[in-house]
């Protein structure tokens, strides 16, 4: 047994401490999805940019296939083709508003990951525990295919494939495959796969649960098995795309890109692709024969194939979209599968929020009215019908409301409020109302543009095969 082998076997053991009140065994979900094989095959790669603190530390690690940006620490971990962007920390100097509480910054935050092993993840935003708003903490965890660790420290958790934890400090918890979280602090919790839950306390609580014969489908998770289903099937079939922008050095734009928009250059971009101004197109989004309209964007993991998105359109990490009209400020989001037919399109209305972890897959054409909330699993107009509502109206319920498999209680105007204040300040930070009149309303399709992309790499044989010495990058 070499060093890397070690290495993944003490967190294995990490985490299942820190799951045994659940009785949840890890090993037998991951000890084949970190392909040992594979982690001397694949260089690191970090971004240096003059808009973003630079201050990587990697130490006793594998990080095969894996991007960093920003103020990063990597101790005794397992990286796999995962994202780690450290674009939007707190700065020194800034404010942290937290309920009543003004939380000054002392010093620029940092994303700190140790013990932990995470295979095609993305770890992105900052931390929103107020207990540490410099130190965005990922601990004894482990998790597992396409995954979004968002703004959320966590310590002693599993998560599933296709699963999101959202704005929420987690501790001791296992997240269920496909399964959304949002909701300030979980600790020593199951979640059920296909659960959809989001909760402000004493203010609103929002959940559904996907019918898990009918999600099985599209992904499904078993000990001792890889992941499986037509979520995986359609990445795996484009995966050849991705090699090339991995394997060429320099590579040149397959598309025009206005001056105030970017592009990232491990984005994949197929014939024939139209970007408008101040979008936003993050690494491993494939974007394919589309229309991106001013303010638009496709974050990490997304893909978009054969759609128009009219303009200030948010495609939140891992959402697809095929064969769909997008009107103006729809919101899509995470990891959600919006999938039309030729010449049996999938249309959304403009100010439209779909769900995170939805999924709308149709036979036949399908339009989604203006101004609606939408979630859940829609095949037909008659799922459409019981997984929606109009906002204006959800803005009005006080107490409770249910539709189908999806249950609500509390305030709906401060759920719709909370949403749109969360979109609007996407748009912002994505630089879509930049105005290069007076340079005012910068974001990261501005900012993203001056970066320059170095690689790393590992030990190729040896005691220490896979590992990567220790790294300091600093300015």
């Amino acid at each position: 047994m070499n060093e890397l082998e070690k290495l993944f076997t003490r967190i294995v053991q990490r985490v299942n401490i820190n799951l045994r009140e659940q009785a949840f065994d890890t090993k037998p979900y991951v000890w084949d999805l970190i392909p040992k094989s594979q982690m001397t095959k694949f260089y690191a790669f970090y971004g240096i940019s003059p808009d973003h603190p630079l201050n990587l530390q990697f130490r006793h690690s594998g990080l095969a296939g894996s991007y960093f940006l920003g103020k990063i620490q990597v101790t005794n971990s397992l990286l796999y083709k995962t994202d780690v962007r450290g674009d939007e920390l707190k700065k020194k100097g800034t404010i942290f508003q937290f309920d009543k509480f003004k939380i000054p910054v002392s010093k620029d935050e940092e994303i700190v990951i140790e013990d932990s092993a995470f295979v095609k993840t993305l770890i992105h935003n900052y931390s929103h525990d107020p207990e540490t708003p410099e130190k965005f903490f990922i601990k004894d965890t482990i998790s597992t295919h396409y995954a979004n660790i968002h703004g959320s420290p966590s310590d002693g958790c599993f998560l599933g494939p296709f699963s999101t934890v959202d704005l929420t400090t987690m501790r001791d918890s296992v997240i269920g495959t496909y399964s959304y979280v949002q909701a300030g602090e979980i600790s020593h919790l199951r979640i059920d796969p296909g659960t959809v839950w989001v909760k402000s306390p004493g203010s609103f609580n929002f959940l559904y649960r996907y019918p898990i014969e009918k999600l099985k489908t599209y992904i499904s998770f078993e000990a001792g098995k890889l992941p499986e289903g037509l979520f995986i099937d359609f990445v795996e079939s484009r995966k050849q795309d991705f090699q090339r922008v991995f394997e060429v050095v320099n590579i040149e734009p397959a598309t025009n890109v206005p001056a105030t928009s970017s592009l990232d250059r491990y984005a994949v971009v197929k014939p024939a692709m139209e970007i408008g101004e101040n979008v936003l197109i993050s690494q491993r989004a494939y974007l394919e024969n589309s229309y991106l309209g001013k303010g638009a964007n496709a974050q990490e993991n997304c893909f978009i194939i054969n759609s128009r998105l009219e303009g200030n359109n948010v495609t939140a990490h891992g959402a697809k979209i095929i064969e769909a009209d997008m009107g103006k400020n729809v919101f899509v989001g995470f990891n959600s599968f919006l999938r039309g037919r030729p010449e049996k399109r999938l249309t959304i209305g403009k100010e439209c929020i779909v769900m995170p972890h939805t999924i709308i897959d149709i036979e036949e054409p399908l339009t989604v009215p203006p101004g609606q909330l939408v979630w859940g699993l829609i095949k037909n107009k008659e799922d459409l019908e019981t997984n929606s509502i109009a906002i204006s109206e959800l803005s009005k319920i006080k107490t409770f409301f249910s539709k189908g498999n999806m249950f609500f209680e509390g305030s709906g105007a401060d759920f719709v409020s909370a949403f749109q204040g969360r979109i609007h300040h996407i748009l912002e930070a994505n630089g879509a109302f930049f105005n290069s009149s007076d340079n005012s309303g910068q974001g990261h399709a501005q900012r993203n543009q001056n970066m320059s992309f170095n690689t790393i790499q590992p030990y190729p044989r040896g005691d220490e095969e896979g590992l990567f010495p220790t790294i300091m990058i600093q300015p």
